[in-house]
């Protein structure tokens, strides 16, 4: 039996999203004659050529010119420059034509649209380069690799006004699938005419099935805008070829259809499968080879003969993680993804930024206490571990088939331990590899133990500081206090490694006050240099983290949810502060924006939420305290 995994649009574009890479590694490892493909960079490089621009242009005149935004405007009037300089700019972001950098850097090359407006904000009177203060004299390729990323997007946002109005680079008809109580918009959507980028993802679709024959097709969908295509891909297979069973599964189905009811889905679909796809797929397989029956699959939703959900979770024991096989990129275009450059942040830039081998370092995470985090599901719960040197077999597996050695552990939080005897064996065995990952900022993580991950290889670290609130953080169960993560992550940046904080908002009865006083102290940490970049996220209560499953302990009652047969996730609540946090975050991005770029610190924290319409006060924290906290 063959097996084909597909990635659908849109995940991302310098890298292969890992799901299907570890699937197709561990199939092989049990025999299994099994493929994989990146539909979704597929579409992106389809359009992205002479001739797709012609496509999305004959789109864009054929809108009323009321309607046309100035991205097509744009577009339509300089297209003839777009179309000469579309291959050219492709190949230079997949490393194919370095040298093209210095006709982009020259400003006179690429056709500029509105997305380089945001170049105005750099502007540099003494040179007159709005770059200047980010690449200087050097730094040519970098800087030729923004521009021709605001190109991109000049680009995308013409897909999303005149082509498909959807579409975005990582959330592709989002709103469709995200914590959807019913199927019914994604019903209507797949029955609607479908889009030039339908039609386009469609004619990949069956290019793959005719390439590669199978019997057995996986869909990975690890975000809600991944949904929409992988289910415009399930339909048009099954249109080609009704026998060929397809499989759905992956993060955002682990995540949001653990209660699913609404049979329509299998109109799409013949098998839904939950959490880790190892045993699962091993059941399933067996199955269609009719070796096991129905009522053995694993953790598997089917449609029954009177045509209701039916999930089927024989008891069988996951693969351990030490036997999951090494992840394998064979059949995905390692030279045809996009290094991308959005963000002139240093640590940010890692994202978009450089073609990064996915690898996972222990199954779950060894915390699992965050009150925030699903940790009731699989992907958190269930902690497994393996050993440095099996690891380490893994990464040297991984750089002889892709001659590549940057590495992202995508963890959801590293254990210390493993990764102390990960680097060990890494030096002991001289292999060279650049890596990064995520972390708690806990307070193993000594400057010592820093000192020897830079040794090994680690060039940078993301973790959670969340809301920097002792308080809040207690409240949180993240076992760390400010100036604990403040003290860590200096450790690191004083061994050369970049450091990204993830921060929230909206935490609940998180005050004005606590808000203002935790972006104060994120601006004491920026000016300390213990970390480099961070993101606020708005805090979003889940049925499955310990907020929504037990609101009282947390001050806030939940909402009460509509009737659910589909997607489940968000729950909505009631904060008894009555804080507007959605305004709060205005200021809180403005200013952590400026902080990555190096702007803004003399600005008091709360000015940075001035002209928002509410009363704002003053900090209430000590403009040294994480000054004394490093030096205390």
């Amino acid at each position: 039996m063959k097996v084909l995994s597909l990635i659908p649009p849109m995940t991302q574009l310098n890298t292969p999203y890992p799901s299907t890479a570890y699937l197709t590694g561990f199939l092989r490892s049990r025999g299994v004659d099994a493929v994989q493909e990146d539909l979704a960079l597929a579409l992106v490089l389809s359009f992205f050529t002479p001739e797709g621009l012609a496509q999305v242009r004959a789109k864009a005149k054929s809108l009323p010119e009321e309607v046309r935004t100035a991205s097509v405007n744009f577009f339509l009037d300089y297209f003839a420059e777009y179309q000469s300089t579309i291959a050219s700019v492709i190949a230079f972001l997949q490393g194919r034509d370095s040298t093209l950098s210095h006709r982009i850097n020259s400003r006179e090359f690429l056709p500029e649209g509105p997305r380089f407006q945001s170049l105005e904000a750099y502007d540099d009177e003494e040179t007159g380069d709005p770059l200047a203060w980010a690449f200087g004299a050097l730094g040519s390729h970098d800087r030729a690799r923004h521009l021709a990323t605001l190109y991109l997007n000049d680009l995308s946002d013409v897909l999303r006004d005149a082509v498909d109005d959807r579409f975005e680079f990582v959330r592709y008809a989002e709103s469709l699938a995200s914590n959807q109580p019913t199927f019914t918009p994604l019903a209507n959507a797949l029955k609607e005419k479908p889009s030039l980028l339908d039609l386009c993802l469609q004619e990949l679709s069956l290019a793959s099935i005719r390439k590669h024959n199978p019997d057995l097709v996986l869909l990975s969908v690890p975000f809600p805008g991944a949904m929409y295509a992988a289910l415009r891909i399930a339909q048009c297979i099954k249109k080609s070829d009704p026998k060929i069973n397809i499989v759905l599964g992956g993060g955002y189905v682990n995540t949001e259809l653990r209660e699913l009811k609404d049979a329509r889905i299998f109109d799409y679909v013949d098998f839904i499968t939950l959490d880790s796809g190892e045993r699962p797929l091993l059941a399933l397989l067996e199955h269609l080879e009719g070796k096991r029956s129905a009522d053995r699959l694993v953790r598997t939703f089917i449609r029954d003969e009177d045509r209701n959900v039916r999930y089927i979770a024989w008891p069988e024991p996951d693969v351990p993680f030490e036997e999951v096989g090494t992840a394998t990129w064979d059949g995905l275009p390692l030279n045809s993804y996009l290094s991308l450059l959005d963000m002139l942040n240093p640590m940010h830039r890692l994202w978009s930024d450089g073609r990064w081998n996915k690898l996972t370092v222990a199954h779950g995470c060894y915390w699992k206490k965050c009150s925030f985090c699903d940790v009731s599901l699989d992907y958190i719960s269930r902690y497994e571990t393996a050993s440095a040197s099996l690891l380490v077999d893994r990464i040297e597996h991984i750089i002889t088939e892709t001659g590549q050695t940057g590495f992202h552990f995508v963890d959801e939080a590293a254990p210390p331990k493993i990764l102390k005897a990960l680097a060990e064996e890494l030096i002991r065995r001289k292999v060279v590899i650049s890596w990064w990952g995520n972390i708690r900022f806990e307070k193993t993580f000594t400057p010592k133990l820093a000192q020897l991950l830079a040794r090994s290889g680690c060039i940078a670290m993301s973790g959670g500081l969340e809301v920097a609130s002792d308080r809040l953080l207690a409240l949180m169960k993240k076992g760390v206090s400010v100036d604990q993560v403040a003290q860590v992550t200096k450790g690191f940046s004083d061994a050369g490694i970049l450091v990204h904080a993830y921060l929230m908002y909206g935490f609940p009865t998180q005050t004005v006050q606590e808000t203002v006083d935790s972006l104060e102290y994120v601006k004491q940490l920026f000016e300390n240099g213990c970390i480099q970049s961070g993101f606020f996220h708005r805090f979003t209560c889940t049925v499955h983290s310990p907020v929504g499953q037990n609101p009282e302990e947390y001050g806030i009652e939940l909402q009460p949810l509509p009737e659910i047969t589909f997607a489940k996730n968000d729950v909505g609540f009631i904060d008894p502060t009555g804080v507007d946090h959605d305004i709060l975050g205005l200021g809180l991005k403005k200013a952590i924006y400026n902080y990555m770029h190096g702007l803004g610190f003399e600005v008091k924290a709360d000015v940075w939420f001035a002209d928002l319409g509410m009363r704002i006060p003053r900090t209430s924290i000590a403009s040294d305290h994480i000054a004394r906290a490093l030096y205390s």
